[in-house]
């Protein structure tokens, strides 16, 4: 879905093309977030994870707007078919794209919180391993909307199982660290947490790549077996 059709307004295509922009734009912003969370994680990088949580307020910010323009644009000039699915697909994106920025502020909140408590780094590594897993999930969503590829987002969404299975074990891990040692509850409640907001970032990743599908083929595989496709 290279071009997103013919229409009688020449202005009404550069509207929608620059939705899909600001959304990207939105989206790099996000994957920046996460990264940076995830280092001041592994870095204990106050400074860094400061600065995530300060710059929350211009995700909030692009999606106020993208919305915005999305909603003039369902009034003004009444999408139908592949130009409709494309207005509510960004409407969803951008959404689940400011609750990923929401997950990142936390994770970035429990890196500070973690250094503070002097943390036993080993312990990170579980959680490590499922941000990067998730933020390579994030890149290939976005990837994928922005060439609208679904072959794309069908292998990314797929990948969200090895998502929920990292979470899994570092919740069984967990468990283990606070049963022999009770010292370490409070720190090892703020790793079970941040694993949450990850695995939470790997579904809204899925969700973008369903929402990709959608859009090109004009089929909502929302809770249904990829493997049908």
């Amino acid at each position: 879905m290279d071009k997103l059709g013919s229409h009688i307004s020449h202005q009404f295509e550069e509207e929608l093309q620059d939705i899909r922009t600001q959304v990207m734009a939105m989206g790099g912003l996000v994957e920046k977030q996460l990264a940076d969370a995830l280092i001041s994680l592994s870095d204990q990088n106050a400074e860094l994870a400061e600065i995530v949580t300060s710059s929350d307020y211009k995700v909030n910010a692009m999606e106020v707007d993208i919305d915005e323009q999305c909603t003039q644009i369902l009034a003004r000039r009444q999408p139908t078919a592949s130009d409709l699915r494309l207005v509510v697909a960004v409407i969803k994106t951008i959404t689940d794209l400011e609750r990923i920025g929401d997950e990142s502020e936390r994770v970035a909140r429990m890196s500070l919180q973690f250094a503070e408590t002097h943390g036993d780094k080993k312990k990170l590594m579980g959680i490590l391993t499922l941000g990067e897993h998730v933020r390579t999930m994030l890149h290939g969503a976005l990837d994928a909307f922005a060439r609208m590829d679904t072959d794309a987002a069908l292998s990314v969404a797929q990948a969200d199982s090895k998502a929920d299975q990292e979470y899994e074990r570092i919740l069984r891990e967990s468990m283990t660290y606070m049963m022999e040692d009770p010292r370490t509850i409070p720190t090892i409640l703020n790793i079970m947490w941040s694993a949450r907001s990850l695995e939470r970032i790997g579904d809204r990743a899925k969700n973008i790549c369903e929402y990709v599908i959608y859009l090109v083929k004009g089929k909502d595989v929302r809770h249904t077996h990829y493997g049908d496709e």
